[in-house]
């Protein structure tokens, strides 16, 4: 099904094709340098022409650049504490020893950290780590893995509960779920990864928070965003009403969601076309808007004013010509019923021009779970879950801001054991 994103894409313009291969450039550049000496064999130490043995080096010599990968390996630390002991014989004094993350662990921040960026960035099975980690001379066990991503959960626990606390306070979150599969009792049951997230056009740093919950039911919605105002961007599902009630959230409609409704009534009803050409003319606005560089401000509300209001007048004459024309249940029947259905938060983006105008954003951030339920297919408990969708939130969180996930949770990893709570944000991604 082609997105509307293809139906406006453009080609990259060669200043930012420029730019990419600047920071390409620039990366390379600062990658440690190991300089490799080649000697001319003893064979070819004569001239050729004259058959001298007399050589003499022409400068350093020709250099060759090439990238080479090397192994990953497990380094042994022996870490000696010295120690003191007073001449009175009553007190002995032992510096501090190794940084440990998990108490009487064996394994430094920076292999846990690697664990948990494989699993949740890459959506690396723990079992396929393990068996890459014995091709490269690392005897870890699968079990030993699984125990060390569960005890990074439980040691960062409280950085991602506080993020979702900061999502919460913000005017507009994005909030989307998908399925995710748990083990009980040798069978597997359906349970959910909900995200909430700000949006992309926030001024402040993206927040994205997952939370896993045994059911689809309203309660995940309220547990997060309850008691709390402003906009909230969702689909249709039932299970936002319980935020969005009075005195709630405003509720905020996503263009996408209609339009890939009335795509999948295109075989039967190709007059749907019609109305696709329509929704593509909204999003000709926002191009229009950030081409201009004004997304969000007062000016990109005028426009949207101005042309948008237009075309969303004809898609509402639009659906009252062409609703009693579709059966109820067919697919145009449906299509338009959602729109019609779902109208106010259609809408809404008129109001106010840090709205965007869907949710992609949201979904985008439920890919790499789609990603890790197809590679690893199932979670071992509700708390398993839990631990994945907290973790899940700190490495989206720092892939959305350009932060390293492996290299910040290896410093977080020892610096949240002693950290003050009142000043725990200083540690978010």
């Amino acid at each position: 099904m082609p997105t509307v994103a293809e139906s406006l894409r453009r080609e990259t313009s060669r200043e930012e094709t420029l730019k990419l291969r600047e920071a390409n450039r620039k990366q390379k550049q600062a990658l440690a340098e190991v300089k490799i000496q080649h000697v001319v064999a003893p064979e070819k130490r004569r001239c050729p022409k004259c058959g001298s043995t007399d050589l003499k080096k022409v400068g350093e010599g020709k250099q060759t650049v090439v990238y080479e990968y090397v192994p990953a390996r497990l380094e042994k630390q022996i870490h000696i504490q010295e120690t003191l002991a007073c001449g009175c014989g009553e007190c002995v004094i032992v510096a501090d020893g190794a940084p440990k993350p998990i108490e009487d662990g064996q394994y430094g921040p920076g292999f846990i950290a690697h664990v948990v960026t494989a699993k949740c960035a890459d959506s690396i099975p723990l079992y396929r780590l393990a068996k890459s980690y014995q091709r490269e001379g690392i005897p870890v066990a699968r079990t030993t893995l699984g125990d060390l991503f569960h005890a990074a959960a439980k040691e960062l626990a409280r950085l991602w509960e506080r993020m979702l606390k900061c999502i919460a306070q913000n005017e507009l979150v994005l909030a989307d779920e998908t399925p995710i599969r748990v083990l009980d009792e040798g069978k597997t049951r359906k349970g959910y990864l909900w995200t909430f997230r700000t949006s992309r056009g926030s001024e402040n740093e993206q927040l994205i928070g997952y939370c896993f919950s045994p059911t689809r039911s309203g309660e995940t919605p309220i547990r997060i965003l309850g008691g709390t105002q402003g906009y909230l961007m969702v689909d249709g599902y039932t299970g936002y009403n319980r935020v969005t009630l009075p005195e709630g959230r405003t509720r905020v409609g996503c263009w996408a969601h209609a339009r890939r409704a009335v795509f999948e009534s295109l075989k039967t009803a190709p007059i749907a076309q019609e109305i696709l050409n329509l929704i593509l003319e909204l999003y000709k606005v926002e191009l229009d808007a950030k081409d201009k560089q004004f997304l969000g401000t007062d000016a990109h509300l005028e426009l949207r004013k101005s042309r948008s209001t237009v075309v969303i007048e004809t898609i509402r004459e639009w659906l009252m010509v062409q609703k009693p024309q579709h059966l109820p249940k067919s697919p145009m029947g449906v299509a338009i019923s959602y729109i019609q259905g779902q109208w106010m938060p259609l809408t809404r983006f008129l109001e106010n021009a840090r709205l965007p105008l869907d949710n992609n954003a949201s979904e985008g951030a439920l890919r790499v779970a789609a990603l890790g339920r197809k590679n690893f297919l199932f979670v071992g408990h509700d708390a398993a879950g839990a631990n994945l969708a907290g973790l899940y939130s700190l490495v989206a969180t720092c892939e959305a801001n350009g932060v390293n996930p492996q290299a910040y949770l290896a410093d977080v990893l020892l610096r949240v054991q002693t950290h003050p709570q009142n000043r725990i944000d200083e540690l978010l991604p």
